[in-house]
Parts: structure tokens; C-alpha cells; sequence
């Protein structure tokens, strides 16, 4: 059996990779580490989804394998993934298991775990549940487990934003928002309507089928088209499981990532709430991002790809505030994990009654980004004439912009990003670094 956990848990076609039967066998294992880690009785094991068809089968699987495994199986029903993470760490749970596969079609599924602290298991215990997985663990001597549902789940989970955004005052404000038909669905419109936003839903019919499906924040054009429509001072798109978000604003363009952690960053360290005055984004964060963050004395440090890596650095230097360009926004403060409605309500803190349209929180540079394809990913690092292209652009873009050059993760591509004052220049640096890696890759 290859590797069964990847960036974000298990993930894969529901029913093919991600069956039944691996589910119950994962809420098995998964509960034996929870016993392992000291679990003080039956560990409690808190598990949501969001509204693919087959997250009911899984959840039911997953839930039989935690009470085979000797725990408690508590269903949260239908919850964005930070909900999951908030929960845990509230309500004392020893383990919380989240079905869902973020933003891809609903086709796919996945599992992936956190633990008692509100973080996703670190990478030793995904290995250890892996092994037992593979080992086909016998079920636990303590006896078998209960599973019932937990009532009021995503009442919990609102009542703990309202607590965060208690002084937040959205009277006025019209806002819309594109919940992908997914974890969203209920919960997003109606923190909104409750710190007295006028809100209009869009994708909040969800059919088993329909999530993401040309909605949310990975096909956010329908969105910005609506707001720049007319009637509404900004709109948000949210993924399929809830944890990133994409912003619109007034004139329908489309704000990402970067730049709605600068707008925090900068409104957080004015009220004196950014501790250790940093912030920690990914090698794929905009140079005009460090570039304001520069101007304005926070320091900034740089991850990996990945929510996880970010997280894992925030938590190592005692920081609250970080994220991707992609819309995964942590404030560690509230919640270990990116919590999309959690970010569009700092956003809106931030502008503390403005407009979205005027921000100047940063100013973002144009990028460009190729995907190469490579005989060998891997021979990147080796490949000379490569390392000596990039050294040299590196250099003349030296105090105006960067480039970065890396292999993927899981396809045999290189990736070719350039960020230059002007589009004609950012052009012409990443075509002559393409030019290289397929002389000497392709």
C-alpha cells in the first residue's frame, strides 16, 4: 500500500481510494493513538463533514472504527473544518476527524485529523495511524465505544465568532457571499446577519454534488461579476470546507490572500494585537507583501507551500497572524487553523467601516506563473545551467521583485514564478527561465 496521508490527510475518489472500509479502519487507528497519547478515559473524538454525497457514508464508517476502537464517536454533522479545530480545543475532545475534501469536486473525499491542542496530527501520529491501518488493528481490548450526535455543533461554532467579533458593528453594510454549497452553507450568512450585516447568499442549496461546482473561492469570477454589478460594498467566496477565502470588492476585483493578511497585519499591530510583531506567509506571498510589511517594521517570516507549514511556524515563535495567497488566513489567537469566515470578518474589522476598494494596505506587484513540464522534477536542484539563469535574474530583479523556481510537489512539472515592477518585464524574466528549464529538463 503507498503513502496513505498527503498534505492535507487522506484524500481521493470516494468509494475507490477512500472507501468504507478504509475509513472505519482509520477511526480505529486513529482512536488507538488517541488511547496511546493518554486519552483520560474513552477519548472523545468529535467528527464533521461537509455536504459531498459521500460524506454520510464516511462519517458513518469513521464513526464505527472509533467506537471499535474503544472510543466515543460524537457527530458534529454538516461544519466548516475550523470548526472542527475550535471545538476540540474548547470542549476538551481528545481527537477531532473532518470529512471532507476542501475545495476539489465532489467525487472526491478525505479524512484528515486533529488533535486534542486544535492542530492537525502532526506527522509522526499520521504515520503511526498509517502503520496500524496497514496492520490491520485488531480492536481494543477497553471494550467498544458509543456514538451519538452532538447537538448544536455549529451553534457552538458561531457563538464562539460572536464572542471573537463582539465589537464588530456590521449595520449598513451590504455584503454578499458565495458559500460554494458547502460546510458554509448555514452558518456564514447567518454570523453575518447577527453582527447586522445586509446579507445575500449565493450556493447555499447544497444537493451532494453541486459543491464547488463553478462556485466558491476557487471559481470566484461569478461572484465579483454580482458585486461589480452593483448593490453590494463586498463580497467573500469560501471553499468547499470552510477554511479560505477569497474577498470581491465594490468594483469586482478580486482580492487575495496577500493582501488581505497585509490589511490585518497592519490593522493588528495598531491595536497592539500582533504579538511578537510578525507575520509568517509562504514562498508564493507577493514581494510587494514584504515590501509593506518592511515599510511598516513587521518582521516576516517564510514558509513552504502549505497551511500546515504556516501554522507550524507561528506556533514555534509565539505569533497569531499568517497565511496563504491561496486564502488560508490563521489568527492562531482564535483558532489553530485558516477559518474562512473568521478572515472575512477581520477583514472587515480592519477596515473598521471602510471601503474595501480603497485599500493601501500593500502594493502588489504583477506576477507571472508557468508550469513547466520535466522528465525528472527531482534533477532540478543538479541542473547547472539552471541554477545559473536563475542566480542571474535573481540578481537584476534584486530590490524590485524575485523569482522562484521549484519542483512540484506531486506532478512532474517545475514552476516558474516571476514578480517584476511592470507586466512587460515579468514576462520576459520568466521566458527566459522557462527558455532554460526545457533546455535542460524537458
Amino acid at each position: 500500500m503507498g503513502r496513505l496521508f498527503g498534505t492535507d490527510g487522506v484524500r481521493g475518489a470516494a468509494g475507490e481510494l477512500l472507501t468504507a472500509e478504509l475509513a472505519l479502519a482509520l477511526g480505529r487507528a486513529a482512536t488507538a493513538t488517541a488511547w496511546d497519547a493518554g486519552a483520560d478515559g474513552p477519548p472523545q473524538v468529535l467528527i464533521v463533514r461537509d455536504t459531498r454525497e459521500s460524506g454520510e457514508m464516511l462519517e458513518a464508517a469513521l464513526a464505527a472504527g472509533v467506537a471499535a476502537g474503544g472510543g466515543h464517536a460524537l457527530l458534529g454533522g454538516v461544519l466548516p473544518t475550523p470548526g472542527a479545530a475550535l471545538l476540540t480545543r474548547r470542549h476538551g475532545f481528545d481527537l477531532a476527524a473532518v470529512v471532507s475534501a476542501s475545495h476539489n469536486p465532489y467525487r472526491d473525499n478525505g479524512i484528515k485529523f486533529f488533535g486534542a491542542d486544535g492542530t492537525k496530527v502532526p506527522d509522526a501520529r499520521e504515520e503511526a495511524i498509517e502503520a496500524l491501518v496497514e496492520r490491520g488493528v485488531a480492536g481494543s481490548e477497553r471494550g467498544i465505544g458509543r456514538i451519538r450526535a452532538l447537538h448544536g455543533a455549529d451553534a457552538d461554532y458561531l457563538r464562539e465568532l460572536e464572542l471573537r467579533f463582539a465589537d464588530l458593528d456590521l449595520g449598513g453594510r451590504r455584503v454578499l457571499l458565495d458559500c460554494a454549497h458547502g460546510a458554509t452553507y448555514r452558518v456564514a450568512p447567518e454570523i453575518f446577519r447577527r453582527l447586522g450585516a445586509d446579507v445575500e447568499a449565493l450556493a447555499v442549496d447544497p444537493d451532494g454534488r453541486n459543491i464547488n461546482d463553478g462556485v466558491g473561492s476557487t471559481h470566484v469570477e461569478a461572484l465579483a461579476e454580482r458585486v461589480a454589478a452593483g448593490g453590494h460594498d463586498v463580497g467573500f467566496a469560501f471553499d468547499g470546507d470552510g477554511d479560505r477565502m477569497l474577498a470581491v470588492d465594490r468594483a469586482g476585483t478580486v482580492v487575495d490572500g496577500d493582501e488581505l493578511i497585509a490589511l490585518a497585519a497592519l490593522h493588528l499591530r495598531a491595536a497592539g494585537r500582533l504579538p511578537g510583531d510578525g507575520v509568517a506567509v509562504t514562498v508564493m506571498t507577493n514581494y510587494g507583501f514584504h515590501t509593506a510589511m518592511a515599510d511598516a517594521g513587521i518582521e516576516v517570516a517564510v514558509t513552504p507551500v502549505g497551511d500546515r507549514h504556516v501554522l507550524a511556524e507561528l506556533l514555534r515563535r509565539g505569533w497569531s497572524l499568517g497565511g496563504e495567497q491561496s486564502g488560508h488566513i490563521i489568527e492562531a489567537g482564535f483558532v489553530p487553523s485558516g477559518d474562512g469566515i473568521a478572515a472575512a470578518l477581520l477583514t472587515l474589522e480592519a477596515l473598521a467601516g471602510g471601503d474595501l476598494a480603497d485599500r493601501a494596505a500593500m502594493r502588489k506587484l504583477p506576477q507571472t506563473l508557468i508550469n513547466v513540464a520535466v522528465a525528472d522534477r527531482e534533477a532540478l536542484d543538479g541542473a547547472a545551467a539552471v541554477q545559473q539563469a536563475i542566480a542571474r535574474e535573481a540578481e537584476a530583479l534584486e530590490g524590485r521583485g524575485r523569482v522562484l523556481v521549484r519542483p512540484s510537489g506531486t506532478e512532474q512539472l517545475v514552476r516558474v514564478m516571476v514578480e517584476a515592477p511592470d507586466d512587460g518585464e515579468c514576462a520576459a524574466v520568466a521566458g527566459r527561465l522557462v527558455a532554460a528549464v526545457e533546455r535542460e529538463l524537458g
